[in-house]
């Protein structure tokens, strides 16, 4: 544990950012899952959900939680899997 005053803010600091962003690729993933079931389960609402998870990845890419090829490949195959499906 730090004794320094700004080093225990940038532990708590770091710890408060760790969550957040947990949070974020958690809701981002949750959405990915959910648009590969609904193009797997051919569900009415499969653009829709396709929809959602990409704009969860854009919102991460600009969080910095991931980086900006690594957004486009998710997308990229995201796109590919509802477009096979049609």
């Amino acid at each position: 544990m730090p004794n320094i005053k700004s080093a225990k803010k940038r532990v708590k600091v770091a710890a408060a950012k760790t969550m957040q962003n947990k949070a974020l690729t958690s809701a981002m993933r949750t959405q990915i899952k959910k648009a590969g079931t609904a193009i797997e389960t051919n569900a009415a609402d499969k653009d829709q959900a396709v929809r959602v998870a990409i704009k969860k990845i854009d919102q991460a890419a600009a969080k910095g939680i991931l980086k900006k090829n690594t957004a486009a490949r998710k997308k990229s195959s995201l796109a590919r899997k509802l477009n096979a499906s049609a």
